[in-house]
């Protein structure tokens, strides 16, 4: 594994970053003291994404992404993940890679507006009583001709307001096996404005202000054949296929907060004077620093390796996981102790702290719960067991 980054990863490193604090950052006050993110401000800054060359950048070249390998994806998503959350996954977007497995007129349909900036698309799994277990999922579709009858609700679907379809997981019948019954699912695309087809206004949330999250309401909408995504019954593989490095996503823009916590606290540790001297020469602050310093570096490099695995076709779900829980959890650890570092300051929003301190939080819960990652990761090193 090489650790150094080649030539064009490192402009990829640098064209991000300029792009994020000189587009982004000047509007991040703004969207957390309203929650809102204009619409003109988002066709604004997408406009100057797409002339940036970073717009749905996560995409093959084929269909009109900058074809990075994941590595280098990566790296892209840590600088965008500096900013506000609304800001940079709205503006900048990054169409779900679900999309690639459409067959040819589903990505003429979905894919290529996503890729142009004309809309975007959702996700919808959660349940209101269905978070982790998605096979106590209760919203269901029945089939009638060539057709299939939605009926049933989704909660927390992130911007669903803004997304002009939905792809929505369901149940579409039962099968036994030796644990009990166990629902098989089917991912359907559901055009908004299709009839009994609702998106409602969901939660405020304390994280990620201005991303907005939705409830929506099936309620005997009748999508065609085909809107399937994948075959029948076959939503998880399809999920499983395609959303496993969503882990590494997550993991990467919380190792880009996290690295502003620390540049933030080092520089403020630099200057900050009591008692006569710099507050850095204190040890109270020192191995503050220099244990935030070595648990950044921690979680870098377990993500960096899982995306080099993932692009050797060695990846390995525990690795994907132990990339997730370990920037997740550092990144709670270093904004809180950003913020005590800052003292009171900390807590103020003219400073990003308690922006990035108040996002941490979702972290831990969305893209599977911490508990979810511990479960995988020890699962994978008991069955080598047959345990």
């Amino acid at each position: 594994m090489e650790f150094g980054l080649t030539e064009e990863q490192k402009m990829i490193v640098e064209t991000t970053r300029a792009f994020v604090e000189n587009e982004l950052f000047p509007h991040e006050l703004e969207v957390e003291r309203s929650g809102v993110l204009p619409v003109e401000l988002i066709r604004e800054i997408q406009k100057k994404a797409m002339e940036a060359g970073l717009y749905a950048a996560n995409m093959p070249a084929e269909v009109g992404g900058a074809g990075l390998d994941t590595l280098s994806w990566l790296l892209y998503e840590k600088e965008l993940g500096r900013a506000n959350y609304a800001l940079h996954w709205t503006c900048v977007a990054r169409p779900s890679n679900i999309l690639l497995a459409g067959n040819a007129e589903q990505r003429e349909q979905y894919l290529m507006p996503c890729i142009r900036g004309e809309t975007w698309d959702c996700l919808a799994m959660t349940e209101p009583g269905a978070g982790s277990d998605l096979r106590g999922m209760k919203a269901s579709a029945r089939q009638d001709g060539d057709d299939w009858i939605l009926n049933g609700t989704k909660h927390f679907i992130s911007h669903a307001d803004l997304a002009g379809f939905a792809i929505v997981f369901v149940a579409t019948g039962e099968e036994q096996t030796p644990r009990g019954p166990k629902k098989k699912i089917t991912a359907f695309f559901v055009d908004k404005g299709t009839p009994g087809f609702t998106v409602r206004e969901g939660y405020r949330n304390v994280s990620h202000r201005g991303y907005t999250n939705a409830v929506l309401e099936f309620d005997d909408c009748r999508v065609n054949k085909r809107q399937i995504l994948g075959e029948v019954h076959k939503g998880f593989e399809v999920a499983n296929s395609w959303l496993g490095a969503t882990r590494l996503q997550v993991a990467s823009t919380c190792l880009g907060r996290a690295e502003r916590a620390l540049d933030l606290s080092v520089r403020y540790a630099a200057e900050r004077e009591q008692f006569g001297q710099k507050i850095g020469k204190f040890q109270g602050i020192s191995f503050k620093l220099a244990d935030m310093a070595m648990e950044l570096k921690a979680a870098e490099l377990l993500t960096r390796e899982a995306a080099w695995k993932y692009d050797q076709g060695t990846v390995t779900e525990a690795d994907m996981s132990m990339a997730k829980l370990k920037a997740t959890e550092v990144l709670a650890h270093v904004a809180d102790e950003a913020i005590q570092i800052h003292g009171g300051m900390g807590l103020m929003d003219e400073l990003p702290l308690e922006r990035i301190w108040r996002d941490a939080r979702v972290e831990r819960i969305w893209e599977g719960t911490s508990e979810i990652q511990r479960h995988i990761i020890s699962r994978e090193l008991l069955r080598a067991h047959g345990a």
